[in-house]
């Protein structure tokens, strides 16, 4: 371990124990020698602890003073006041866009550098005062010269250098974790920690930002559910980025919800209804969708309207991974059991060897008693413990290409707590699922994929001379060959032709067949027959070619 790094754990230690963070959070550090260690050396240990202060406003202000990793973190936890005590959750929801801020001023200066011009020159008005302030950037409003109103987000000076040591010093937990626990791998914590830091170098990226609000605007242009900002693209740098300003109000703020009139139950299922569409017809998802970063338009309360702000960190699944999270998600909503075990066993997410049957039983014990319940008769408290116990029996693995997946889906529980404690999620979710599955499996969609397919086809046609010159010129040999040989050459090449023909048929033709046979039960049969013959008779003609040919 690096000397930067020891000193940075220490530092650590210290705050934690200055907040009294240890006593707050009912922390029990391991008793190892490093550790012992590095209480007795470290002064900050010996400083007398902060008093006055509530628990939860001491462990804010720790997060605060350890960095943007920790403040995270505490965005994370701050939308789960069903596993929090309430007056933690009000502290820490202060994270969301309270954080310190550093000098207007030296905003101001940021902003002329990055874009290389007088701030008179870019805004007719800037405002030194920030909006928000949040652990990787703050916010403030200006006024462009041509009369829009704007907001200017930019990067806390320094922060690229803080949050590269913080990685380093997780990566070394991440090393004493795998001494520590004897079934630390489990955990996978080297890639957890890959895969988080690949997030915060394009959340410092400002220009990736502004791409994703752009793509984000496109897959929901004309919607009713969701408004993204635009942004200005001419004002936009890696560390500045320029969007327009919107209007509603913070999703956290309830009571002024309910002065307008808002209707709860539309805006918790639209919010469910937004995430599955990103989910599953765009798979690209907002991954940061703390109370922070959400706002609500109430122009018309029967019909409230969401606004997102802040794209920074955007998830998106491989093909798979979309495919096995909707069909699990669906036979979960089913109660099919054991498919969802089926389903974890083919995607590899536990290990091949695990009895099916077993572990469906574990997840109908855990998910049974929670069916049918709106969200404030589910103790997720009690739920998370029965689920982590069921990953620790059967060894399930950590999967980092889902931790932002699952992050969002913890945030959007805690926000269906908050704005309508009696929506029944399963109600909402399980139409929009199974209209997907549909889309999927439907004969028109395999004929739209064989059309987007088409040019690659096209040029592998348009390859075959060049192939079978290749193989006749294979076939060819200096010495002249018996008429027996050249028969035999011409067969194979025949074989080939006849083998490729056939191949690309039964490739083409078996989907199309199976989305038939699923949704066409009466057709099942004579298309089943027509794969058949044309399989047959392909099999057939080439063993007989062969039987002429000679060859076995």
């Amino acid at each position: 371990m690096r000397i930067s790094t020891v000193l940075r754990l220490i530092h650590v230690l210290g705050i934690l124990r200055r907040y009294q963070v240890d006593k707050t959070m009912a922390l029990a550090l391991p008793k190892r020698y490093g550790l012992a260690l590095c209480r007795w050396i470290n002064p900050a240990l010996w400083a007398r602890p902060q008093n006055g202060l509530s628990r939860g406003a001491m462990l804010r202000l720790a997060l605060e003073s350890l960095g943007p990793l920790f403040v995270k973190f505490g965005q994370v936890m701050s939308t789960r006041q069903d596993l929090l005590p309430e007056d933690i959750a009000e502290e820490l929801a202060l994270l969301q866009d309270k954080v310190a801020p550093f000098p207007g001023e030296q905003a101001e200066k940021l902003v002329a550098q990055s874009l290389d011009q007088p701030l008179n020159a870019l805004f007719k008005h800037f405002d030194s005062q920030c909006l928000a302030s949040a652990s990787v950037a703050q916010v403030h409003a200006a006024t462009l010269h041509s009369g829009e109103s704007v907001v200017v987000k930019v990067i806390r000076p320094g922060i690229a250098k803080q949050i590269a040591k913080d990685l380093t010093l997780l990566r070394s937990m991440a090393n004493m974790m795998l001494y520590w626990i004897n079934d630390g791998q489990r955990f996978r914590p080297h890639a957890v920690i890959d895969e988080f830091a690949r997030h915060l170098s394009l959340e410092l990226d400002l220009v990736h930002e502004g791409a994703n609000a752009s793509q984000l605007a496109r897959n929901f242009k004309g919607s009713t559910l969701l408004h993204v900002p635009k942004v200005y693209w001419s004002h936009t740098r890696k560390n500045v980025l320029v969007m327009e300003r919107v209007y509603g109000v913070k999703i956290s703020d309830i009571s002024a919800m309910q002065d307008k009139g808002v209707d709860f139950k539309v805006l918790a299922e639209n919010g469910v209804t937004i995430f599955f569409t990103q989910l599953l017809r765009d798979n690209f998802f907002h991954a940061d969708m703390h109370p922070g970063n959400i706002f609500v338009d109430c122009t018309n309360p029967a019909r409230p309207r969401y606004i997102a702000v802040d794209f920074g960190i955007m998830g998106s699944l491989t093909k798979d991974d979309q495919r096995y999270i909707a069909e699990n998600l669906l036979a979960f909503f089913e109660q099919d059991y054991q498919r969802v075990a089926e389903m974890h066993i083919r995607s590899r997410w536990i290990p091949p060897e695990t009895p099916v049957n077993d572990f469906a039983g574990s997840i109908r014990a855990v998910c049974e008693p929670i069916f049918e319940k709106p969200f404030s008769e589910i103790s997720y408290a009690q739920l998370l413990g029965r689920l982590l116990g069921i990953a620790e029996q059967y060894t399930m693995p950590i999967q980092p290409q889902l931790l932002l997946l699952q992050k969002t889906l913890l945030n959007i529980e805690g926000l269906g707590r908050v704005l309508y404690p009696g929506l029944d999620l399963w109600t909402t979710a399980k139409p929009i699922l199974q209209q997907w599955m549909k889309e999927q499996r439907s004969p028109k969609r395999f004929f739209k994929q064989m059309v987007k397919q088409s040019p690659y086809w096209r040029d592998q046609l348009l390859a075959m001379p060049d192939l079978l010159q290749q193989v006749l010129a294979q076939q060819s040999s200096p010495v002249a060959p018996k008429p027996q040989d050249l028969t035999r050459g011409h067969c194979r090449l025949w074989l080939f032709i006849c083998g490729l023909i056939v191949g690309v048929g039964v490739m083409v033709y078996w989907p199309l067949w199976t989305s038939w046979l699923v949704f066409h039960d009466r057709c099942g049969a004579a298309l089943l027959s027509v794969g058949v013959v044309i399989f047959v008779l392909g099999y057939g003609f080439s063993k007989k070619r062969s039987r002429l040919c000679g060859i076995t």
